[in-house]
């Protein structure tokens, strides 16, 4: 093998900050890809001319940079791989002055796609050490709420994620807010939680909407339901009352257009797994439970939620395939279920891939609610 090209690959894999099993995955090589990759760096075998190709075409420029210049600061928390950012910034109208996300396999993956590697853990940062803003966007996680109810309003939510959310707005003062959750949000603990969240931000003069949207309203084939909740400053924001969710385009959908072509084996489930799924699901529903797979094919509307355990439970979103076991979906397929662009950069194994998909957001449900509040805010301004 000449040794020119081995070089080449080791090189270009460490540019990258990649892993053999994640360039492997990344380039989509057969199972065991990454002793594929070791053997072409240690020169013992070579790649085809495409498996090269692939390779050294992976790209290496971030496909969304920050523009620095747009008319309003954001800030980013719990931002996984940065879903909501992607929404915001195809409005053209945010500078990204901060991100947050503690898990270094989505912090990969955000800085690969946008430049800029996110702080970690955000119970360890100080709110005054958070620059100025306009815009705060949080898909915050919902665990261990007081039962106390309202009682205590802001300290109610002390020792939860939310209350990061929280005393950073209580700092710094954003002009508006989007924050993203489950939507069985509103009905945990007998809609206290809820209560107590929306409580907390209205105590801070804030104005608090809410909304549920699925979707597969947005054009994407899932049906992911989801609560968004915005909130505008009462006082620097004087339009606030104008504020209005997105109408939901409900343009027909279909997995379909989704799907990736001559997608490999690997993804294929072996003769003991589809069995082993079989069984769980009759199992599953003897006990009166939901849990199990959903088989589609590509004139299907739209698949089940993706989760963030697709790599590791029964709750797969399965496609048929004709004359053999049904497939996995790959993790360019995951993205697309959930409205990332085709260019966006996926650097991490499939596994890692699967998880920070099924944790991310649906970008087109982001994006229509951005413009919304770009537009109270552009309002505000020019009044």
């Amino acid at each position: 093998m000449n040794i020119n090209v081995s070089e080449a690959i080791k090189a270009k894999r460490e540019r990258l900050h990649m892993t053999q099993k994640e360039l492997a995955d990344a380039v989509g090589l057969p199972k065991f890809g990454d002793r594929t990759i070791r053997r072409w760096e240690n020169g013992e075998a070579s790649p085809s001319g495409a498996e090269l190709k692939a390779i050294l075409d992976f790209p290496e420029t971030v496909p969304f940079p920050n523009d620095e210049n747009a008319r309003y600061r954001m800030i980013d928390l719990f931002a996984g791989i940065g879903g909501t950012r992607l929404g915001f910034y195809q409005t053209g109208a945010v500078n990204i002055v901060f991100s947050s996300e503690w898990d270094k396999f989505a912090q990969k993956t955000y800085h690969a796609n946008y430049g800029e590697m996110p702080a970690g853990d955000i119970t360890q940062i100080d709110e005054k050490n958070i620059p100025d803003h306009d815009i705060l966007v949080g898909g915050f996680p919902c665990v261990a709420f007081s039962q106390a109810g309202l009682k205590k309003g802001f300290g109610d939510t002390r020792g939860t994620l939310f209350f990061d959310i929280a005393r950073i707005i209580k700092e710094k003062r954003p002009k508006a807010f989007l924050l993203e959750n489950v939507k069985n949000l509103v009905g945990h603990d007998k809609g206290r939680t809820f209560a107590t969240i929306r409580k907390t931000l209205e105590d801070m003069d804030y104005e608090v909407y809410h909304q549920v949207f699925p979707a597969k309203d947005f054009g994407v084939p899932q049906n992911r339901e989801r609560i968004y909740i915005v909130g505008f400053d009462k006082n620097q924001v004087k339009n606030y009352q104008d504020f209005e969710y997105p109408v939901p385009p409900k343009t027909p959908t279909r997995v379909g257009d989704i799907l990736e072509k001559n997608v490999d084996d690997k993804y294929t489930l072996s003769d003991k797994l589809w069995q082993g799924h079989q069984r769980r699901k009759i199992d599953n529903a003897a006990a009166g439970k939901g849990f199990g797979y959903g088989l589609f094919n590509e004139d299907s509307p739209y698949t089940n939620t993706i989760s963030a355990r697709y790599y590791k439970d029964g709750s797969e979103i399965l496609i048929e395939q004709k004359g053999k076991n049904p497939r996995k979906i790959t993790p360019r397929e995951a993205s697309r279920l959930q409205g990332f662009p085709n260019d966006f950069i996926i650097p991490v194994s499939d596994t890692q891939a699967y998880k920070q998909f099924g944790n991310s957001v649906a970008v087109p449900v982001i994006h229509a609610i951005a413009e919304n509040i770009i537009k109270i805010l552009d309002a505000n301004t020019s009044n």
